[in-house]
């Protein structure tokens, strides 16, 4: 697009004069409003760009006039134009000595900006990312750093991307440590929370979000959403002795009934079987990926609700046949035996297998969660071991009493026992 008339004798008067022309260049940006139009916005500022970078100005008449432009750029207030016109005075940046990082940053962070506003927050990210933090030409502090990187990490929440988020909270674990500003570490528990929870990391994710929920910097409406977030990762995280652990936290937590998902937690832990009627009710409130098929073919929930109904049956029945079981949970008989059979080799559930007879045995008690734990042992093994544990305790009663017959009446025991 063609230059503003008035813009192009400036900068024809300012590459002609002989003398210093800084304040020429600051003095055209200055009187910009008057002297360019909205449709010719863009190309003017861009042409002043190409010009007092092309003049070889010295780094700091360059830097003077680049502040100016930059605090320009930001008073019109155009997110567009910011996004366009700051694009491409970076990369005139870039062909440019390391003198101007400072520069640089600012119009990084005027360009993340405009993406920002526009919810373009992928290339909101990739601006900031662009930001020089490591170069020995400019000291950033930790704390700095920090604020960028957070701000990276929540732009690429905001579109899901949790592999490109998670690759900065690595280097955010390296110095929040050093940040003392309670919003940065907060901002830090609560993105880590969300990328645990993106990558289905539920119980870790539950916790965090629990965590947050006691903290005084965030409003009584936010803590109350934070703990249902902590409760809804508890609910789809894989059934078993920790789970249960993370379920009886929030359950014994005085704020939870006033939650709208305060039912199916107090059913899941008290090891009540659950309703499809439930089932969809609670589905209502879960964010997409919550609701994301697995390599099995089955959601994230279908799959949390099978095993909660499992370890359910578990408290009800001491055997029950494959076929009986899937219709209780909704599967066939195949794939009721193969559930349960997973959960007992991983030790989240206590119980054996009888393949002939198409039968599982449970047994009492709760699985440690050690992988091979939830096996039981044959019949015979532990009513033999029950057996031995008896005769020890008995024996052992038998010794006190004597002992303390000796004690107490020592002519009896002499004369009537042998001892």
């Amino acid at each position: 697009m063609a230059l503003s008339t008035k813009v192009a004798e400036a900068l024809a008067q300012a590459e002609s004069t002989s003398g210093e022309k800084s304040p020429l260049y600051e003095a055209l940006l200055a009187d910009i409003k008057k002297l360019s139009t909205p449709a010719t916005a863009a190309a003017d500022l861009n042409a002043i760009a190409d010009s007092f970078v092309g003049q070889a100005l010295g780094v700091v008449s360059t830097r003077a006039v680049l502040a100016a432009f930059i605090a320009t750029l930001k008073g019109l207030g155009n997110d567009d134009l910011c996004i366009d016109v700051g694009a491409r005075t970076l990369t005139l940046l870039a062909g440019q000595p390391s003198s101007f990082l400072d520069a640089t940053a600012t119009l990084c962070e005027l360009v993340a900006a405009a993406h920002e506003s526009n919810d373009d927050f992928a290339d909101a990210a990739r601006a900031l990312a662009a930001i020089p933090l490591d170069s020995s030409q400019r000291k950033v502090t930790d704390e700095d750093k920090a604020r960028i990187w957070v701000r990276i990490v929540r732009n690429y929440l905001e579109v899901d991307d949790s592999t490109a988020a998670e690759t900065y909270i690595n280097k955010l674990k390296n110095i929040m440590h050093t940040v003392s500003d309670p919003d940065l570490n907060l901002h830090f528990r609560l993105s880590q929370a969300r990328i645990q929870d993106a990558k289905r990391d539920f119980l870790s994710a539950s916790q965090r979000y629990h965590e947050i929920s006691f903290s005084p910097a965030i409003a009584d409406e936010e803590r109350l959403h934070t703990l249902a977030m902590a409760v809804k990762c508890a609910i789809l995280a894989p059934a078993g002795p920790m789970r249960s652990r993370a379920l009886a936290r929030l359950y014994k937590d005085e704020r939870a009934v006033q939650l709208g998902e305060f039912g199916i937690l107090e059913k899941i832990f008290l090891d009540r079987l659950l309703s499809p009627q439930e089932v969809a009710k609670f589905a209502e409130g879960l964010q997409p990926h919550q609701l994301a098929t697995t390599s099995d073919g089955s959601t994230v929930l279908a799959k949390a609700v099978v095993e909660h109904n499992l370890l359910g049956a578990s408290r009800l029945y001491n055997n029950i046949q494959f076929e009986a079981l899937g219709s209780l949970l909704g599967l066939d008989a195949e794939k009721a035996e193969e559930t349960t059979a997973r959960m007992v080799e991983q030790g989240r559930l206590v119980g054996r297998i009888d393949q002939l007879d198409g039968i599982v045995w449970f047994e009492g008690g709760e699985a440690s969660g050690e992988k091979g734990s939830g096996r039981a042992e044959v019949i015979t093994g532990k009513e033999m071991r029950r057996w031995g544990a008896n005769v020890e305790s008995l024996s052992e009663d038998v010794e006190n009493i004597t002992n303390s017959l000796q004690k107490e009446f020592p002519d009896f025991v002499a004369a009537n026992l042998v001892v």
